[in-house]
């Protein structure tokens, strides 16, 4: 076997369960004789590039324990894009460097698409340059895009929280007796599964009426008719809008309203919001009615106190998992999901190459959206049943969450 220290990093956005892949995989690592030294970047990629390495070896057992019920990327992301190595291979020079320094040949690294990107990219430098070094990925989104997976990590806790919180809107909307329009955004730039999930409460009957998703092209006028549709037959409307939907020219629906502009990211992704705000105006101007816009923001990414045991437990097992295949031999590749059966609900964890998944985006099947395209059939729901199923116990002190404390002492 090949022997020599392992690095970990975190990339893209937070999840409930993100900590939980690195558990599984520094626990697995901590108690491999084939891994001398168990390090993690801070902030990812760029804390490799700035030679930020924190020892792992030197946290206590128990902190690493309480990794899988803390939220959010522990040793911090990026969004950092590294360019085309046949054009600029500077970054990747300085990555080999410090991989030679610290005799770093296991680097996995959990995150998204952008993240299997850079994953892809460095396994084929390192490759070019003749440098062993077994490189995975581990999947992390609330987006539940990325393909060759059945699902990801941190889709389940996402969607467990978005559908819980639009039953808890639609009782407290319930409580008055005049009827009111609520429109709720939730993530997914360009995949419609988790504003997909707010169907689950409609499943159980305090849910959307009315959900719009990135698959399917999005008009004011036909948004105006279904609302006034649900108005005239029920009162009260309540709407699920993802943040990515947009119009046939391509503009999302903050862009819809005048002297609108949206920011980009590192990648050249516009910075999505706003999308509830711009609806609730418009709604406004056409209903003479209460509305009011609800954003769930960043509240659906980490809310750790209901992650669903499902999701922690695939994710801990993800990151298990990446460690086993790498000392098996195997490299260039993320951990997946592959469902075996829905009743009961099995999973195998497979390896899917990093070409397959890096840059590419899964979206909702279209014969799981109505004709219509404002709504979300019945597969989707038994495709997301299982996917957040237990009920959350964590440990707390002083009635709050119980969250892990690590020293992050820093490799000289």
């Amino acid at each position: 076997m090949l022997k020599g220290n392992l690095v970990f990093g975190q990339s893209g956005g937070p999840t409930a369960v993100i900590n939980s892949s690195a558990a599984g995989l520094l626990n697995a690592a901590l108690a491999s004789p084939v891994i001398d030294n168990v390090y993690a970047a801070e902030h990812g990629i760029v804390g490799i590039l700035n030679d930020r390495l924190f020892d792992i070896g030197q946290e206590d057992p128990e902190e690493l324990r309480l990794l899988t019920q803390t939220p959010s990327s522990i040793f911090g992301s990026c969004r950092h894009k590294l360019a085309d190595f046949n054009e600029d291979d500077s970054e990747y020079l300085r990555i080999l460097e410090i991989f030679k320094k610290h005799n770093i040949r296991y680097f996995f690294y959990n995150g998204g698409n952008d993240t299997m990107d850079t994953c892809h990219k460095i396994s084929q430098f390192m490759q070019r340059k003749g440098y062993e070094c077994r490189v995975v990925g581990i999947p992390k989104t609330i987006d539940n895009d990325l393909c060759g997976t059945d699902h990801c990590p941190g889709f389940g806790s996402a969607a467990k929280y978005v559908a819980s919180s639009f039953m808890e809107v639609k009782l407290d909307s319930q409580v008055y007796n005049y009827p009111q329009i609520i429109i709720v955004e939730v993530m997914g730039r360009h995949a419609g599964w988790l504003a997909a999930s707010s169907v689950l409460a409609s499943y159980k009957g305090a849910g959307p009426d009315l959900i719009y998703l990135p698959e399917r092209t999005f008009s004011m006028e036909q948004f105006e008719r279904d609302v006034r549709a649900v108005h005239e037959k029920k009162g009260d409307v309540m709407i699920c809008v993802s943040e990515g939907c947009q119009d046939k020219n391509g503009r999302f629906i903050p862009e819809m309203s005048e002297n609108s502009e949206l920011k980009t990211d590192a990648f050249g992704h516009k910075q999505l919001g706003g999308a509830a705000d711009t609806l609730a105006s418009f709604v406004k101007e056409k209903f003479s009615i209460k509305v009011r816009a609800i954003e769930f923001s960043l509240l659906q990414r980490c809310a750790a106190h209901i992650a669903s045991p499902v999701d922690v437990n695939e994710a801990y097992a993800a990151g298990e998992t990446a460690l086993k295949f790498s000392l098996d031999g195997y490299s260039d590749f993320m951990v997946g999901f592959k469902r075996v059966s829905n009743e009961p609900y099995k999973i195998e964890i497979i390896r899917v190459p990093l070409g397959v998944c890096a840059n590419l985006e899964k979206t909702l099947p279209e014969e799981w959206i109505n004709k219509a395209g404002n709504f979300v059939l019945d597969p989707f729901i038994d495709y997301t049943l299982p996917l957040i199923q237990g009920q959350t116990i964590r440990s707390e002190e002083d009635g709050l969450p119980h969250f892990a404390d690590l020293k992050k002492i820093l490799v000289v």
